[in-house]
């Protein structure tokens, strides 16, 4: 199917895609609800004219925090027929960082969930919405039919006639997730939000024939990304309201997923769902896995491939300042795919730099600093904005990484995710994924501790594979010397954990674990280090 393109702005490409492709489904929830393009045009529409109703006009800024269901992608077209600034907040803040938000933004409208997955948000962000003079929308998806929706409607005919331009101002804001410091809210346009949409179907080369399920925040930046997407090409999304590991990936199966995604917990458990499944394969129609929201180590991939099939599983980097900077494609070979997160997508420059801001030859390690149509306009707060960029316009990232003669980057870790010791820089990353060549380590975060004597102490948090027995720390010296990695970066200090701290999008929460590992560690000084390895 042909790609219709980005257009003049966003609400443009949602009429163009349900004039030529009507019928044709766009959506799926885990509730058993579907619609088409046309329909979905048709609901945003009668969404607009009840949020009329509410009060909702041009020009409002709207917070909005729900989950993965089809009230989420309607609410999202809605807001953009009505030309107001949306905020889409992921459902795992909670009030200091959605306080800060609504607070900042002057939201006028805060719409929320009733009682999800056992938190009230309907009376966390009621008191928020309050505090900072805005109104408040309960949309309880949980009560809705088959075939309705929680959301107030009214008649299209109140609607005055949508703007399909002006695709440049600000309208959409995006937050950080905030685990280590206030959030910072990116603010997009229409086309720069849309523009992250090119690395989906120009890379990966998505297109009508895809079905791709969604178990990670729509309100995520990639959110956006996707649904662009789909409305490009005519594609499926499966939105997948809570991802459970043992059920999921069996009803992707059944909505014959072509495209899964996105972090190494989720593959464990398609490779899981597979060997339960049997020698058949789970997803006959499979032609890559998808990872943007964390690193997948090079050795997930290549199972993947050889026990799920398709192309294993393509990376992509970007931002929530910056979405989908680079992606890998289904047709780059197995070294491309495995080590690296592809070429960067139409427009995108990328620079690689020293700690002085000089341009690094190819290969060399440095920070990752990029330029394209879908850089943010700005922060939020204008404050930040200074040290956001360049003296050339090129966001800085904080991403180490590197370009090679081809054009493909690899992410190397973070500048504040370097762990040194004995005045050597060690990269997080590096460690990991030789840690996760170990057959009895399902998951693993490589942290930096206070050393008195050496500065900081490599760790290994570590979630053993079922089955698996207790692995010692010289276990792990004799893993990593046999992988080739250099004895200073081998970890000091391991501890076990029974799961790893991640967010909705399956990044880890190194400050989370690190503050575990600390916490630890403060209990056992008495010990000899030797002994420091294992804590359940």
């Amino acid at each position: 199917m042909v790609d219709v393109g980005l257009g003049a702005c966003w609400w443009d490409l949602v009429e163009r895609r349900a004039a030529i492709t009507p019928d044709r489904l766009m959506l799926a929830d885990e509730r058993g609800r579907e619609v088409s393009f046309a329909g979905f045009r048709d609901q945003a529409e009668a969404v607009a004219a009840g949020l009329v109703g509410f009060g909702v006009e041009a020009g409002m800024t709207v917070s909005w925090q729900l989950p993965t269901v089809m009230e989420s992608v309607v609410l999202m077209a809605a807001l953009s027929r009505l030309d107001v600034v949306q905020n889409p907040i992921i459902p795992i803040l909670r009030h200091a960082e959605v306080d800060h938000i609504v607070g900042q933004l002057g939201a006028d409208l805060v719409v929320t969930p009733g009682v999800w997955r056992g938190f009230d948000f309907a009376a966390m962000n009621r008191d928020i919405a309050d505090t900072h003079g805005a109104a408040t929308l309960i949309v309880d998806h949980t009560l809705a039919g088959p075939g309705d929706l929680a959301l107030p409607m009214g008649d299209p005919a109140v609607l005055p006639p949508p703007a399909l331009g002006g695709g440049e101002a600000a309208r959409w804001v995006y937050y950080s997730s905030g685990t280590t410091a206030a959030p910072k809210g990116a603010r997009h346009s229409d086309l720069t939000a849309m523009a992250g949409s090119n690395g989906f179907v120009e890379n990966m080369g998505l297109d009508a024939d895809d079905v791709f399920p969604v178990p990670v925040p729509c309100t995520h930046i990639a959110g956006i990304c996707v649904t662009t997407a789909q409305l490009r090409v005519g594609f499926r999304v499966l939105l997948i309201e809570i991802f459970d590991p043992e059920r999921s990936p069996f009803m992707m199966a059944e909505h014959e997923a072509t495209v899964v995604g996105s972090a190494p917990p989720f593959f464990h458990a398609y490779l899981a769902a597979q060997q339960a499944h049997g020698p058949e394969p789970l997803f006959p129609r499979l032609r890559m896995g998808l990872s943007g929201g964390a690193p997948s180590p090079p050795e997930l991939h290549f199972e993947v491939k050889h026990q799920l099939g398709g192309a294993g599983i393509v990376s992509g980097w970007g931002l929530t300042e910056f979405p989908i900077a680079t992606m890998a494609s289904p047709i780059d070979s197995d070294d491309v795919i495995a080590h690296t997160a592809g070429h960067p997508s139409r427009d995108v420059l990328v620079r690689v730099v020293d700690p002085g801001g000089s341009d690094l030859p190819p290969g060399a390690e440095g920070e990752l600093r990029i330029k394209g149509p879908q850089m943010l306009l700005g922060y939020v707060d204008a404050a930040l904005d200074a040290d956001a960029f360049d003296e050339l316009g090129y966001f800085r990232t904080g991403d180490l990484g590197t370009l090679d003669e081809d054009g493909n980057v690899r992410i190397t870790g973070r500048i504040k995710d370097i762990i040194i010791r004995n005045a050597e820089n060690i990269s997080a990353t590096a460690v990991e994924n030789v840690l996760y060549l170990h057959p009895d380590i399902a998951d693993v975060a490589v942290v930096g501790i206070p050393d008195p004597r050496t500065g900081e102490r490599c760790c290994a948090a570590i979630v053993l594979a079922p089955g698996a027995g207790p692995l010692t720390l010289s276990a792990i010296a004799d893993h990593c010397r046999a992988h080739g990695l250099a004895s200073q970066r081998i970890p000091e200090r391991i501890d076990m954990f029974e799961t790893l701290p991640r967010n909705a999008m399956g990044k880890l929460l190194k400050q989370d674990i690190r503050s575990e590992v600390v916490q630890r560690s403060t209990t056992e000084t008495d010990r000899p280090r030797a002994q420091q390895q294992m804590r359940p």
